[in-house]
């Protein structure tokens, strides 16, 4: 536990910190805090906070900077609980991916950072399916979500079906399992093939599987704007290193949607700071995240990632009003 004089300097370090960029002095902590602590006693602290693992000495500079620990107490301890006002703008609810597009841009634009929007997760149900001929052996497999998304799968066969044979099969299907997630369909489908005629068998497992292909593609499409501002964070524009890691890492998008899910189940605000834990990948980046919802129910996470040395208080007002302006965008009022 920290004593109030130890917490005052922390705080007053990490601010600072944030601020400039600059390793911190114990000559600057005392402008900073606005307390009368005599030199000795400002470097008797920051040993102290040291030796705990909240600050580190460059090996370059007699000041102090905040270490992952130093930083997470600071986020759940310190930071002000007043929030300063933000004009809120507005996203119109005309399309889903277009809300999910204006959002990573907005969170971007806010943060001067990267935004990331883990689009809503589309349903792996089908309502309709509907085959047409295209060519010998290839047919047009189109699937119909109950959002009425719409995902077209070519595919090849051994057999050349008859129209009739196309109708047939998709009857079935529609009939039978309409409504039905598609790994469900799977295995009625191996439970009821020995009832059916042997092509259209086939037909039917052939195209459950191009159902399941696509809608698994349809998944997680994770949309990101502002990846050219880290470029102007002296953090990462001075080391080519840390810039390609980050860049990387953006590219990746299986990563990021294991990253933003991390906040999927939790309420609120989350805040995933580099080197504290294995979620982010990076020490040099933090992560601010919050999931939003759609009708009461979550259906994604969004955030804004950028340099550990970032105003966390600014950055979890940018999330929470994103989160809450894509949830009421995309909810039916």
């Amino acid at each position: 536990m920290l004593d109030d004089r130890a917490k005052l300097l922390l705080k007053a370090l990490v601010e600072r910190y944030i601020a400039d960029g600059q390793p911190v002095g114990s000559r600057t902590l005392s402008r900073a805090t606005g307390i009368e602590l005599s030199p000795a006693t400002i470097r008797n602290v920051m040993s102290d906070l040291e030796e705990l693992g909240l600050i580190a000495s460059p090996h370059t500079s007699a000041g102090r900077i905040p270490t992952a620990l130093g930083y997470r107490l600071f986020v759940d301890t310190m930071l002000t609980a007043e929030r300063s006002h933000m004009q809120t703008p507005t996203l119109a609810p005309d399309q889903p991916q277009k809300v999910i597009a204006n959002a990573a841009h907005l969170l971007s634009d806010l943060s001067h950072f990267v935004g990331v929007v883990i689009a809503p997760r589309r349903s792996s149900v089908f309502r309709h399916i509907e085959f047409l001929r295209l060519s010998d052996r290839r047919l047009l497999v189109i699937i119909v979500s109950p959002e009425g998304d719409v995902q077209n799968r070519v595919l090849f066969t051994e057999t050349d079906y008859s129209a009739s044979q196309l109708v047939e099969a998709s009857n079935y299907l529609n009939h039978h399992f309409a409504g039905m997630a598609i790994e469900q369909v799977r295995e009625k489908l191996l439970a009821e093939v020995e009832s059916l005629r042997g092509e259209i068998a086939t037909l039917m497992q052939a195209a459950v599987q191009v159902s399941t292909e696509a809608l698994t593609q349809a998944q997680d499409n994770v949309v990101v704007s502002g990846e050219r501002n880290l470029l102007s964070v002296s953090d990462f524009s001075s080391d080519m290193g840390n810039l390609r890691r980050a860049f990387d890492l953006f590219e990746q998008k299986a990563q990021l949607v294991r990253l933003l899910d991390s906040s999927a189940q939790a309420e609120g605000v989350r805040i995933y700071i580099g080197g504290e834990s294995k979620i982010v990948p990076m020490e040099e980046l933090s992560v601010v995240s919050a999931p939003y919802e759609v009708d009461g129910l979550v259906v994604g996470t969004l955030g804004v990632i950028g340099p550990t040395r970032m105003a966390y208080d600014r950055m979890i007002q940018i999330v929470d009003i994103t989160s809450k302006l894509v949830s009421n965008a995309l909810s039916h009022k």
